[in-house]
């Protein structure tokens, strides 16, 4: 008998709880039975979970939820804890994230052939798998370490409306001024050199995409009017990681088998070239980094008010700013290309820029609180939201699935709390028997052509893997992210251009 059948516990038709013996706190599954996850990512639940006198209250499992190689924990999932930071849980790309931007596009003002015409040029302008992107001097990268996407906009003159106005934090993870030694105290002067190039980069790994999206049916048309979507509106939505320098950094500060020769080369290079005035703290780290890759199983951590807790959220909150700054520049270069081609400017307005992988501070059950999304959102309700205009609405979260089916414009509830105010950033990986299988790229691009959405760039052996037959069925989703009240949709995005690796 599995997990499944001997540990699970209805809380609804839609939540469950699993514990077993072992687990220290419950997990709490926020999707339906048919929904669940497999075996190993039950087992992965259960193995974080039973680390003792670490975690608060219970940790939470999203619809899509799932278990990759490598990784101590599951991707979709919430972890919390009082008093430790816990690297593990997380992905190793902070502020991997998405964002999505309106335009003044539509689908009567912009043909089907200046989509495509578009799109064929946009595949050399925002680059997937290519060394250098829009290139900058060193001491812009480090700028954009310590100040965050003001440093880029400042740079490169960006127009887009409301780029810091709706980009999380500001785009700054930092809370105070940083210096520029700060930032050499926590990043190897070697990765910050790479980074120059790596701006404006969509990135190769996962599903990593840049969407055109119509707005379809608008379920919650007071909400959508606040947020200024209209039905036949094209808006772009962007997925991107935060590059090598997010990679190469997170690599160094936590316990992670290195996946590529290359990322185990460069950190190592970066180890031994790196100069910080934090020592000592640096030090205890290694050494704990050291026991935790020799065979010690249970979750590594740092004391979140000592040395080693704030040195790591140093270099995450400097990696997480370069993070958002290369959305924007993607933006940026969108912007720039339709201009340049259509002699029209498309007036991108940013509705949100949202990280899916973060560490933060939050108040949760009367407890400050540790927080960990491993790609998940955030996804405050109107209380919680300090935002000007979203404290009305409820923080915007966007819910895709695969890059041939409809996408969800949703906005946080006061309900969710038992998630910690979280959202699922996709539907996940499964099966979906609504959706036909196919074997190779040219069942793919038939497939997808069908449906009247348009791949590009998709030179990667692996871009199958993200056909809609492999991805959970999104309206199960999003009728348990309803009912749960994770979340509550305010319209339906249809793509209509793809580009992915």
């Amino acid at each position: 008998m599995g997990y499944k059948e001997k540990n699970l516990k209805e809380i609804t038709p839609h939540q469950y709880d699993f514990k077993t013996e072992k687990m220290s706190v419950p997990s709490r599954f926020f999707m339906s039975r048919d929904l669940l996850p497999d075996e190993e990512t039950f087992a992965k639940a259960e193995d974080v979970a039973s680390n003792k006198n670490t975690l608060f209250r219970q940790t939470v499992a999203m619809p899509d939820v799932c278990s990759k190689p490598g990784r101590k924990n599951a991707s979709g999932t919430v972890i919390v804890s009082e008093k430790y930071i816990l690297p593990q849980v997380n992905d190793s790309d902070p502020n991997c994230g998405m964002r999505l931007i309106k335009t003044s596009l539509t689908e009567e003002n912009f043909s089907p052939e200046n989509v495509d015409k578009l799109f064929k040029e946009l595949v050399e302008s925002v680059p997937t798998k290519r060394f250098m992107g829009t290139k900058v001097p060193f001491n812009v990268v480090v700028d954009v370490c310590r100040k965050g996407t003001s440093a880029i906009i400042d740079y490169l003159k960006i127009k887009t409306k409301n780029e810091l106005e709706n980009t999380q934090n500001g785009g700054n993870f930092f809370t105070g001024e940083i210096m520029r030694q700060d930032i050499f105290d926590v990043i190897p002067k070697l990765y910050l050199f790479f980074a120059k190039f790596r701006l404006g980069v969509l990135g190769a790994a996962g599903n990593h995409f840049l969407d055109l999206m119509k707005v379809g049916d608008v379920i919650d048309p007071e909400t959508a009017k606040i947020m200024g979507l209209k039905k036949g509106q094209y808006l772009f939505m962007i997925h991107t990681g935060s590059g090598i320098l997010g990679q190469y950094t997170m690599y160094t500060h936590t316990a992670k088998k290195r996946e590529h020769f290359s990322q185990a080369a460069m950190v190592t290079l970066g180890k031994l070239t790196f100069s910080t005035r934090k020592k000592e703290a640096y030090r205890k780290m290694q050494e704990k980094i050291k026991n935790h890759m020799a065979g010690d199983e249970s979750l590594l951590k740092y004391d979140g008010d000592g040395p080693d807790g704030k040195l790591y959220m140093q270099a995450r909150a400097a990696a997480s700013n370069f993070g958002t700054a290369n959305r924007a520049v993607i933006t940026h270069n969108i912007s720039e290309t339709i201009k340049n081609m259509f002699g029209r400017d498309p007036e991108l307005d940013l509705v949100y820029d949202m990280p899916h992988i973060s560490i933060s501070k939050e108040n949760h059950f009367g407890q400050d609180v540790w927080v960990h999304r491993s790609n998940t959102s955030r996804a405050f309700g109107p209380a919680k939201t300090k935002h000007p205009v979203y404290k009305k609405t409820g923080e915007p979260a966007f819910i895709p699935s695969s890059m041939a089916t409809d996408a969800y414009i949703c906005v946080g509830t006061d309900r969710n709390e038992e998630s910690f105010f979280s959202a699922p950033h996709g539907t996940g990986k499964g099966q979906n028997k609504n959706e036909k299988s196919i074997a190779n790229k040219s069942e793919l691009f038939a497939k997808m052509a069908a449906k009247g959405v348009k791949l590009y760039n998709a030179q990667s052996s692996t871009v199958i893997k993200q056909d809609s037959a492999r991805y959970k069925d999104i309206n199960r989703v999003i009728e348990g992210v309803e009912v749960n009240g994770i979340a509550h949709v305010v319209a339906k995005m249809q793509p209509v251009a793809v580009i992915m690796y």
